[in-house]
């Protein structure tokens, strides 16, 4: 195993299966480094319980860790396979309190469903989701829109259907290969070609989408004679004195390709044509448009102030249902990649540096009522580590039986997100920046404040979403890159000052202005000599940026060390777009549509509840219903939104035979009812959510605002 052998690693076995079968499609690629005597296929590797990818790309396998790697395989020696009965499972179901394990191919062989996104969940035979369709109304066989072999239209592991076009029906195999030959950026539905709603209900459903160009994308010049396109005037009499092949760009010798066949062409001049923006048609397609009948259906649409438009004028006047204007020679094969680049997506990279969270778990005794101080206690303890495991319980002040109960990590997160963003360290309405608060600053909660959002982030709790855009570009461009606005600044006398510099229309204005507030500009160093009346948008920065950035240089910058916690700044710094969507911007509102798809069916489904419950979130996104979706997530999760980093566990519903719902926020699990109508449905939710929240909203309502 010293040499590098091509034709042996075939016939090695994957150190988690057992297997030696080579094939990608199911396995993903089979890797082996010789140098450490390890064999392992990708999927086996990724879909593994207890290991994660701590290294670069390029270290260990796929940047994981070797050491990594062996520590994984001693543990899963460990765990019998429920299928084979060997041992080496390696991989286990994510439903709670199930205890399965299984090899990554017997799971395959059992139809157990593997999710490669978010945390890379793996659900058993039993808790697997499903697609729930309301009613089919397809009673022959449908063709698979890719294989367009004829297959029974009901949802099962085999069979798919597509979630934006109802009556595309595919193999789980054929949307499997084609998802690994297309890639992230050109896997779609094949009807529709609807890409967002599509992958995401395939990936649900354990499609594996490779972050990878598209095969035929790969291929040394592929869409070479895509670029070449026609540049030559065809009409019948060309006016250039240069000839027909002149092509001059933005001038009246630039060639126009028709809009229809792209086939021929004309100079502006040579066809009467104003501008690059009116349409023309060579004769052969003009034809077509005429004896077709859709030229006489457009003549119907009356055109303004023209009262006689002949054939001619009018195909010149309608605008174009084609591309916009491409400059000749601009087309490359990047611009017909357009979208192509790799992002990286924020989710994707909170899940990064979660890696970091170790096994540990440090439990932090939590106060409902006084969230803040319970909060600073626990992260102020000298045994609180932020990479430890946070175990959430809820205590009673002054309940002399110390009595405690298990809480919710993420509703302690999301309260704690509450508190802050509308604690006194931050000043504004929507968007905020940090308010200088001298006895904040004495007892350091600004840096608190930046490690509980840092942790908060890391930890899957919800994002602040109210960070002022002037905030954010301090943190990830420094201060001395960022200009401040007047919506920055929230002290009105501040602002008014600015308004009537800013609105003088003279030089003697102005200086009345200045001399107005004359202590007020000495006292922050901002008083300049006047010349012109230019001098005003100098003065405004000055103030600006002594206001909004200088005056609180001492609490961004403790608030700067705190966000440093477990990477977080560093990482913010490194991708700002990413970032930059969930810290100075609320979470995009709760549709029917999203609360359907987060909320996975564990339990073998009573088909007429869970019609009931998809009626019910259509009822509450009409108005028709005293809920809302945020409190239908509250009740079942303790979040108002989805955290960056998504659920964990992932959330769920199950069918019980109760009279009312039941939310278990630790487990992130919907218990919805069983009832004979829909009225007394609905009835049951909405009396049991509103009520509680109600009290929940009660018993914390005297701490809130404090």
């Amino acid at each position: 195993m010293n040499e590098n052998k091509p034709g042996d690693s075939q016939n090695l076995a994957c150190v988690f299966c057992r297997k030696n079968d080579d094939c990608p499609n199911k396995y993903g690629e089979k890797k082996t480094k010789e140098k450490w005597n390890l064999t392992v296929h990708y999927y086996c590797l990724l879909m593994s319980s207890g290991i994660w990818q701590r290294g670069k790309e390029e270290e260990g396998v796929y940047g994981f860790l070797i050491e990594d790697i062996r520590k994984e395989v001693n543990r899963a020696s460990k765990l019998k396979c429920c299928v084979c009965k060997k041992n080496g499972a390696s991989i286990g179901c994510v439903a709670p309190r199930c205890k399965r394990s299984y090899h990554f191919p017997c799971g395959l062989q059992r139809e157990c469903i593997f999710q490669f996104t978010g945390n890379f969940a793996s659900f058993c035979w039993n808790h697997r989701p499903v697609q729930i369709i309301t009613s089919n109304n397809y009673r022959e066989s449908l063709p698979c829109t890719i294989c367009l072999e004829f297959i029974e239209p009901i949802p099962s592991y085999n069979i798919l259907r597509s979630p934006c076009c109802k009556n595309a029906w595919f193999h789980r195999d054929c949307l499997q290969v084609q998802a690994i030959n297309a890639g992230v950026f050109f896997f779609r539905c094949t009807i529709c070609s609807n890409s967002d709603i599509f992958q995401k209900e395939m990936l649900r459903m354990g499609i594996h989408i490779p972050e990878k160009d598209a095969s035929w994308e790969l291929e040394e010049n592929a869409y070479q004679e895509l670029l070449q396109h026609h540049e030559r005037c065809d009409v019948r009499r060309c006016r250039c004195k240069e000839g027909r092949d002149y092509n001059a760009p933005d001038s009246k010798w630039e060639i126009k390709r028709c809009q229809c066949c792209g086939s021929s062409g004309t100079h502006l001049a040579c066809s009467s044509l104003r501008s690059w923006e009116q349409n023309w048609e060579c004769l052969e397609c003009r034809g077509i448009i005429y004896n077709s009948g859709e030229f006489q259906k457009a003549k119907k649409h009356v055109l303004p102030n023209s009262n006689n438009v002949g054939i001619t004028d009018c195909l010149l006047e309608e605008s174009s249902p084609k591309l916009p204007r491409q400059s000749p020679g601009s087309q490359s094969k990047d611009l017909l990649r357009q979208g192509s680049k790799f992002r990286r997506n924020v989710s994707t990279l909170l899940i990064e540096l979660g890696f970091q969270i170790k096994k540990k778990t440090k439990r932090l005794y939590i106060n409902k009522a006084n969230i803040w101080t319970s909060a600073l206690d626990a992260f102020r303890n000298r045994n609180f580590n932020p990479s430890y495991a946070i175990e959430v319980a809820y205590v009673i002040e002054n309940d002399n039986f110390g009595s405690e109960h298990p809480g919710s990590k993420q509703e302690f997160l999301s309260l704690l997100m509450q508190h802050l963003e509308n604690s006194s360290l931050f000043e504004g309405s929507l968007s905020k920046n940090l308010s200088l608060n001298s006895q904040a600053l004495k007892e350091n909660l600004y840096y608190e404040a930046g490690k509980m959002l840092a942790i908060s982030l890391v930890h899957g709790g919800p994002s602040p979403g109210f960070f002022s855009k002037t905030l954010f570009n301090c943190l990830v461009y420094g201060p001395e890159n960022t200009q401040p606005i007047l919506d920055d600044v929230s002290d009105f006398d501040v602002a008014q000052i600015i308004i009537r510099i800013n609105t003088a229309t003279t030089v003697a204005d102005l200086k009345s202005v200045i001399n107005e507030c004359y202590n007020y500009l000495e006292l922050i160093g901002c008083l300049r000599l006047i010349t012109t009346l230019s001098d005003k948008y100098m003065l405004v920065k000055d103030i600006l940026v002594y206001h909004v950035i200088q005056r609180v240089q001492a609490p961004f910058e403790s608030f700067k060390q705190g966000l440093k916690t477990l990477g977080v700044l560093e990482k913010i710094q490194a991708y700002p777009e990413a970032f930059c969507s969930i810290l100075c911007h609320k979470p995009e509102s709760l549709s029917a549509k999203i609360l359907s798809d987060l909320f996975t069916v564990h339990t073998l489904p009573d088909v007429k509840a869970l019609g009931f419950w998809n009626s019910y979130l259509q009822a509450v996104e009409d108005g028709k219903s005293t809920t809302t979706m945020e409190d239908i997530l509250i009740f079942a999760t303790g979040c108002s939104s989805i955290p960056p980093a998504g659920f964990k566990p992932t959330p769920s519903i199950e069918c019980l035979h109760v009279d009312f719902p039941v939310g278990n926020k630790c487990n992130n699990c919907l218990a919805i009812p069983v009832t004979n109508t829909y009225k007394e449905f609905q009835e049951n939710m909405d009396f049991t959510i509103r009520n509680t929240l109600k009290l929940e909203k009660e018993e914390s309502s005297h701490y809130i605002g404090h």
